[in-house]
């Protein structure tokens, strides 16, 4: 790359090829954002792979931009990582969508891959909340098309060979019983639905296997050891946000996102989610209770208490960015737990109750399907118990 870049100078041009994060991007004098005269020296990332075939494709994108200065045509609009804001009428929708969202989305994956992140946002569903839409893509779909764009470079794969090989390939690059191979299971099972790709029928088996009693072998906390925690947060403000996800089993970025009216004195301290997060509107209720005053929670429907500044204007940020405030938060006070471990522990304490899983699903925003796979140990345990306590009873009452 260093060669590219000497190159390049010799030919007159400010851009230059970097490396950040192993990914390659630009680097130069460009047209100031704000539409000044001024070109200050900014950054586009590419997404490519530092790879022979990404540099080479990195080029290609570098003699475009420069074009595109040189003739006045440059704009930043294509390289905001945003989704399109509206839908055209169909059936126009899939190109209009494909044009705003491409570049560079599209530009880091395989061409064969824009045509899929287009229809992935044109999706009516997607439309309706596009703020969650924006962070499942970014969170759950583009890392593991990234990975396929990469093995597909590294392979010598043409750009429209996406097969079944290929999607097998980065499937198995990933390990067995690990919550990234399940996610880029359902990632690249959505992407052969859309490139009309027949599935094996042991796709879903080869790709699953996560579950929470493997991904968190070691133990979820305690109720005990949940409010022992609670009091090692310094900022009163966090306490107040750990306090939310403990009691109430929320999301990182829900904490921010909810109605919570219903915590003043007199109100029924049912939290409602508001439409903007990741999974749309729901309701959730205490479980424990009582540590809606343990953790002064009724202070924030009352006006008496505040969670932390975080930036929640989703056309300045992202709910994954949001989320990952939180998760840093951690990290900072070191907690030797994450937040959704708080998600999980007030999970399991549902179905130790005996709260119908249905109920707890639609409380946590997911599905029941969901809920069963990742919560199999404990509902599988209650459920046993449950049929043994039965069989007790009718032998004892003969």
């Amino acid at each position: 790359m260093r060669q590219e870049n000497r190159r390049l100078a010799t030919l007159g041009t400010g851009l230059r090829l970097e490396i950040r994060q192993q990914r390659l991007g630009l680097r130069g004098p460009l047209p100031c954002p704000k539409g000044t005269a001024a070109r200050p020296v900014q950054r586009i990332s590419l997404g490519l792979p530092a790879t022979g075939a990404g540099v080479a494709a990195a080029l290609e994108q570098l003699q475009r931009v420069r074009q595109a200065v040189e003739q006045g045509t440059f704009s930043w609009e294509p390289w905001r990582r945003r989704p399109p804001a509206a839908a055209a009428p169909a059936p126009a929708v899939v190109q209009a969508v494909a044009e705003a969202v491409a570049p560079p989305e599209a530009g880091e994956l395989l061409p064969a891959l824009a045509g899929f992140e287009a229809a992935f946002f044109a999706d009516p569903r997607r439309r309706r909340r596009p703020a969650g839409s924006r962070s499942t893509w970014s969170g759950a779909y583009r890392p593991y098309l990234r990975r396929l764009a990469a093995v597909a470079a590294t392979s010598g794969i043409p750009p429209a060979a996406v097969d079944l090989a290929l999607l097998e390939r980065v499937l198995e690059s990933y390990p067995l019983a690990s919550r990234s191979r399940q996610q880029c299971g359902i990632a690249l099972g959505a992407l052969a639905r859309h490139l009309q790709l027949p599935l094996p029928a042991d796709w879903g088996e080869r790709s699953g296997g996560y579950g929470l009693h493997v991904a968190r072998f070691r133990g979820l906390p305690s109720d005990a050891r949940i409010l022992e925690l609670a009091a090692a947060i310094p900022n009163p403000r966090w306490r107040l946000a750990y306090g939310l996800m403990a009691t109430y089993g929320l999301r990182n970025h829900e904490v921010f996102f909810c109605d919570l009216s219903a915590l003043a004195s007199g109100g029924d301290r049912v939290l409602r989610v508001l439409p903007t997060s990741k999974t749309g509107e729901h309701q959730v209720w205490p479980f424990q209770p009582d540590w809606v005053e343990r953790f002064g929670l009724e202070g924030l429907g009352e006006g008496g208490a505040e969670l932390p500044r975080v930036c929640t204007d989703l056309r300045r940020t992202t709910l994954q960015q949001v989320g990952r405030r939180v998760a840093e938060q951690f990290r900072r006070y070191g907690l030797p737990i994450t937040p959704y471990d708080l998600r999980h522990a007030w999970a399991v304490r549902t179905i130790h109750i005996g709260l119908p899983d249905t109920v707890a699903a639609r409380m946590m925003g997911h599905s029941v399907a969901i809920h069963t796979r990742t919560y199999h140990h404990w509902i599988t345990r209650r459920d046993q118990q449950q049929a043994v306590d039965t069989a007790l009873a009718r032998l004892r009452a003969s």
